[in-house]
């Protein structure tokens, strides 16, 4: 057994994080820079000091996730969501129950927020925002970012939704309190259920095909009839029908 091998159910033992559904290169090449960053000649030499030290342990829980966001990624994606998807999903409730998954640090829910406030009062929406790493977390809670964040932010939400601090942006409390953010592991914890929209970008490429199938399954059982799926930009589903889903645009899917 490779010395990253046994890191990997060492890991496992004491995080419940099994990096063998992340794509290995991948993770491999990024936690050994970080190692030999950090002065370690091995995986089992790291992991030696990562149960010891909790600094390191949440330094390494910071590089083996992704944590790179920012306000309406893509967004000719966020218009469609904006014009079509949110007025049909509005059709068949006034209230909305929304999942931003693996959402780092808070960009992508908190443009969920405004995105929906063209269209409902805020109190009838509940958004839930979750991440593996407790680090992201408390940084979204404070909801402060610098101007290369905000850079495709629509104007008008940018004035009504953000105080300018120097060179940095600290969204309003009406968009801060309609996001709740909790830990959460995709691959191991719980799925809640009866969600409106499913939002999960730019996070899938880095998991295996195994792990991409019991993620999809669980999003396909937590949506409630009706009820879609927003995926990132290099993460179309191509048999969406395998998990109770039908394709209403490249990335967007509607639970069957």
């Amino acid at each position: 057994m490779s010395d990253y091998e046994i890191f990997i159910e060492q890991v496992k033992r004491k995080t419940r994080i099994d990096l063998s559904l992340y794509k290995e290169a991948q993770m491999k090449r990024r936690l050994t820079s970080l190692y030999r960053k950090r002065g370690y000649r091995n995986f089992v030499d790291y992991f030696e000091a990562i149960d010891r030290d909790p600094a390191l342990l949440d330094e390494f829980l910071d590089r083996m996730t992704i944590n790179v966001s920012e306000f309406y990624r893509n967004p000719k994606q966020w218009d469609l969501l904006d014009r079509v998807v949110v007025p049909e999903l509005l059709e068949r409730s006034s209230r909305l129950k929304v999942w931003s998954a693996a959402c780092s640090t808070g960009e992508e829910p908190y443009s969920l927020a405004m995105v929906l406030s063209n269209h409902v009062p805020l109190r009838n929406v509940s958004i839930e925002a979750t991440d593996l790493d407790r680090g992201v977390l408390e940084q979204a809670k404070v909801g402060l970012y610098g101007s290369r964040a905000v850079k495709d932010v629509p104007s008008e939400m940018l004035r009504r939704y953000f105080t300018q601090e120097g060179s940095h942006y600290q969204v309003t409390e009406e968009i801060k309190k309609t996001v709740t953010f909790r830990q959460h592991n995709l691959l191991e914890d719980r799925y809640g259920f009866g969600y409106d929209l499913i939002v999960c970008r730019n996070v899938m490429i880095y998991f295996t095909e195994e792990a991409k199938d019991f993620i999809y399954t669980n999003f396909g059982k937590a949506l409630r009839p009706g009820g879609i799926l927003f995926v990132g930009s290099t993460e179309q589903i191509f048999a969406p029908e395998k998990y109770g889903l039908e394709a209403v645009d490249t990335f967007f899917y509607r639970k069957i």
